[in-house]
């Protein structure tokens, strides 16, 4: 038996990892060839939502946002579009506070690119001149420690210069001074408070992570997989398919997505209803034969799930 494991795992396994690595380099070659073609479209749909061109021939039908709030339907490019078609999505929808809503009305483009050393991808924000930070350009990149087996290493965010007063991560708290103290002006405090803006600042693992308590690292291990959500659902979702999230057609695919995926997991639920009435009836009768037999008792061992380490 020694011998026939030794022959699978040197000889097969490595011919398996052999055609997987191929496999690999031959995907990416595949995406990198498609991402060049999906290039000018996506810079034919930046001039048009930011008014570059005029589309000749086409309506524009303002949105039921915009004719709500009295919009101006001459208004160039599409307004909003961006700040939309990233609220419609369920994931970021639960990111973007109302005090994000006016800063992201200035978000004009986001791209992402592969980044090969070291392995990952880079989300890049662009935006046009507003009133609350200095940057024209915030980004994103995740580091894998094995891009085709994703595992994340870290994720790095562009520190943003905000004007003052205009952080929106931040809210600043006044408090009146207690009667009869010599200090009459109000006390302010700095609080950190849940904005968009937070996804530029990463969670990261501490540099001596061995300190770390098991819950401590369960619970930086949670923030770090819903941050990678977060930047994957913008690279695979918003950014190929920005106007179906705009228009709100990306919501009723993913519903109707959603409703096979339910039918599916009923059906399997009812073959397994009729296999455990099957088992039940088959245990009813294996009972009824043995019940005078004296059966050992057996013992069931719960195993300890593993705690991932975040190396």
């Amino acid at each position: 038996q020694t011998l026939e494991l030794t022959f699978i795992r040197v000889i097969l396994q490595s011919q398996h990892d052999e055609i997987e690595t191929k496999f690999f380099e031959e995907r990416a070659a595949l995406e990198a060839k498609y991402q060049k073609l999906y290039e000018p479209l996506y810079a034919k749909r930046y001039d048009i939502v930011n008014g570059v061109v005029e589309v000749d021939g086409v309506a524009k039908e303002p949105t039921s946002e915009n004719a709500a709030e009295g919009g101006d339907s001459d208004a160039k490019g599409v307004p909003d579009f961006w700040l939309t078609a990233l609220k419609t999505n369920d994931v970021l929808t639960e990111e973007i506070q109302e005090r994000d809503e006016p800063v992201l009305k200035y978000l004009k483009d986001i791209k992402w690119s592969r980044i090969d050393d070291p392995k990952g991808f880079k989300l890049e924000f662009f935006f046009d001149t507003n009133p609350f930070f200095k940057n024209s350009v915030l980004t994103k990149s995740y580091h894998m420690v094995d891009e085709d087996d994703p595992i994340l290493e870290k994720a790095i965010g562009t520190e943003i210069e905000w004007y003052p007063g205009k952080n929106v991560t931040q809210k600043i708290l006044k408090k009146k001074p207690k009667k009869g103290s010599k200090n009459t002006k109000p006390i302010t405090k700095t609080e950190e408070c849940e904005s968009f803006f937070n996804f530029f600042s990463p969670p990261q693992v501490p540099d001596d992570d061995e300190d770390i308590d098991e819950e401590a690292a369960d619970e930086l291990q949670g923030q770090m997989e819903h941050d990678y959500d977060i930047g994957s659902t913008i690279r695979d979702k918003i950014i190929p398919h920005a106007v179906s999230w705009f228009t709100g057609e990306a919501v009723q695919a993913e519903d109707f997505d959603d409703m096979e995926d339910g039918d599916e997991d009923d059906d399997d639920e009812d073959d397994d209803d009729e296999e455990d009435d099957e088992e039940d009836e088959d245990e009813d009768e294996d009972d009824d034969e043995d019940e005078e037999e004296l059966s050992k008792p057996t013992k069931k061992v719960a195993g300890k799930p593993k705690v991932q380490t975040l190396h």
